[in-house]
């Protein structure tokens, strides 16, 4: 038995939760906490090895979405495509953007930031902060390319790869 609710979520299907990127929804139940009964979508995260207990009538606004369709999947490859446009502005200015538009769940808004932070060849003249969130964006972007396109993750970051690479 699928069990589905309001929002059209189901047991077994890939969703993104804005702050941990992709998951699987493993159940739909409910749990009793604090006294009050509520419906709970279970997610696990496996690149994190976390279960997310999420009240349904709070996925909504928490950001919970369905993967991206493939017009928004064709869309974030025009980003990544595209220049770079870092601003000239202080790091830990632009550091906080780029972790405001990884967390933002928005998969162009992803696209961005692993487009800005990508150096061509090695990433050597990159600072540790500067790699440290690339590789933060470049592995939720991945993860949600592979569950859309059902490819594993290390196909999905070949294919990140060479779409940057033919930029």
């Amino acid at each position: 038995m699928v069990k589905e609710n309001k929002l059209g979520f189901s047991v077994n299907e890939h969703i993104v939760y804005p702050k941990h990127g992709v998951g699987i929804i493993t159940e739909i139940g409910e749990q009793e906490i604090s006294g009050m009964k509520l419906e709970l979508y279970v997610i696990r995260f496996e690149s994190e090895k976390m279960t997310l207990r999420v009240p349904t009538n709070k996925a909504e606004m928490s950001g919970m979405r369905s993967l991206s369709s493939p017009t928004i999947m064709d869309k974030a490859y025009t980003t990544l495509k595209g220049r770079a446009r870092v601003k000239r502005t202080m790091w830990s200015r632009r550091a906080q953007e780029y972790e405001t538009k990884i967390n933002s769940g928005n998969l162009i808004h992803l696209a961005e930031v692993v487009r800005d932070l990508h150096r061509g060849g090695d990433q050597t003249e990159q600072s540790y902060s500067e790699r440290q969130i690339y590789e933060s964006a470049i592995s939720r972007l991945a993860r949600e390319v592979a569950a859309v396109e059902e490819i594993a993750e290390k196909e999905a970051m070949v294919k990140l790869t060479e779409v940057m690479a033919a930029a």
